[in-house]
């Protein structure tokens, strides 16, 4: 593989998708980002995702970031943190944040769980980094607070949702939970040092509750959903559930996490992860990462769990690359090659630039192709293109 095209193919991939948001996806008459967009780049719903107004917000400001600022990345990055703050925040809910609103911002939709907050504290965080904006980050701290609060049930959610199932009947641990803090703690680490102490804390009890209860080292897999104490609930599909590219993301940030800190072990758990995931998780048939699957090899309930997903394809090209990197071991280069070819011949779309978000398990574009939605925006494909670029360089290539 000659790493120096494929960086190559990756900056002029990574062009192509910035200018598809920067001319497509901004909102000049209320801000924020339209994320509903087809193969072209036309709006085909005007609603906006509040988790895609904080990941477009960080996106533009981790560009300035790597690359340099620029005011219209900076001016996009803006935009967004000004729409979230104007309309976004349940200002009677304990500052808990909406799923959904209207073009001009009206509420629609409250979940229970707290993604949405933390796609702002990263946002407002990179802000910060590159601007030095000391509200930035006072927002920033606020919501990584209130994300600890809520996610170790230290508080009752001010919005007075409970929980999906009744508690007294089930109750559960969510692999998402300390997956996520654990990067947002690492976007917060970076941008506000003097505060790493508290970071790492907190990753550290995050690591450990991937590691103590979801991670299934005798069964090969991590698994989404566990009970308090990490038990396997074999009999319903919940309890079974794995997604392959969750799992590949959970093995960088903990890379990532192990890198900073030298913890070795920690590392090698991680590069666990990654293995099990990528050979339960790769289509032998068609080629690419299935979405989700069953450890025991049941029927998933979910009835797109063989779609092929840009983001866990996203993923994988970082944490092959990553784990290459730090090991050197051609296994992880053989992996990268592989995603990076899976994602040229199905996903990538040089005609009018970003990726298809959704392809059907033989590799077709679902009908009518779409590249943006309520959950695909400016996050996962950028994210990988800056990451892969500034690894491909470290390399050498």
């Amino acid at each position: 593989m000659d790493l120096k095209q494929t960086r190559q193919w990756i900056q002029e991939e990574l062009e192509r998708c910035v200018n598809f948001w920067l001319k497509n996806g901004m909102d000049p008459v209320y801000g924020g980002v339209y994320t509903c967009l087809d193969r072209e780049g036309k709006i085909y719903s005007t609603d906006k995702s509040v988790w895609m107004q904080g990941r477009c917000a960080w996106t533009f400001a981790y560009l300035c970031k790597v690359y340099g600022v620029k005011d219209e990345w900076l001016k996009a990055s803006k935009s967004c943190l000004d729409f979230m703050e104007k309309y976004c925040i349940n200002r009677d809910a304990g500052n808990r944040m909406y799923f959904t609103v209207t073009k001009d911002g009206k509420p629609l939709r409250q979940r229970r769980y707290c993604f949405s907050e933390g796609f702002y504290a990263i946002a407002n965080a990179e802000y910060y980094g590159v601007t030095g904006d000391q509200e930035c980050l006072k927002r920033a701290k606020a919501a990584y607070e209130l994300i600890w609060q809520l996610n170790r049930g230290l508080i009752a959610d001010p919005t007075g949702m409970g929980p999906k199932t009744i508690p007294e009947t089930r109750t559960g641990r969510a692999l998402a939970d300390p997956m996520i803090y654990l990067n947002i703690s690492s976007v917060l680490r970076r941008v506000d040092p003097c505060n790493e102490k508290l970071y790492n804390e907190r990753s550290e009890i995050c690591v450990h509750d991937i590691l103590t209860f979801h991670r299934k080292k005798d069964m090969h897999c991590t698994l989404e959903t566990v009970g308090l104490k990490g038990e396997f609930m074999e009999e319903i599909t919940d309890g079974r559930f794995v997604n392959p590219g969750h799992d590949i993301e959970c093995s960088w940030f903990m890379m990532e996490y192990a890198n900073i800190t030298g913890k070795k072990d920690v590392h090698e758990e991680a590069l666990g992860i990654f293995n099990d995931a990528l050979q339960a998780g790769w289509d032998h048939e068609y080629g690419g990462l299935l979405y989700f699957i069953d450890c025991k090899g049941l029927p998933p309930q979910a009835y797109e769990h063989d779609m092929k997903l840009w983001w866990p394809h996203n993923e994988l090209v970082i944490a092959s690359l990553m784990a290459y990197r730090d090991t050197k071991e051609p296994k992880y280069l053989d992996a990268f090659e592989k995603g990076i070819d899976y994602c040229k011949q199905y996903l990538a779309d040089p005609a009018f630039g970003e990726w298809y978000g959704y392809l059907r398990r033989d590799g077709k574009p679902t009908m009518p192709p779409t590249k943006g939605s309520t959950f695909k925006g400016p996050f996962h494909l950028p994210r990988m293109l800056i990451m892969a670029d500034q690894m491909l360089k470290e390399l050498g290539a």
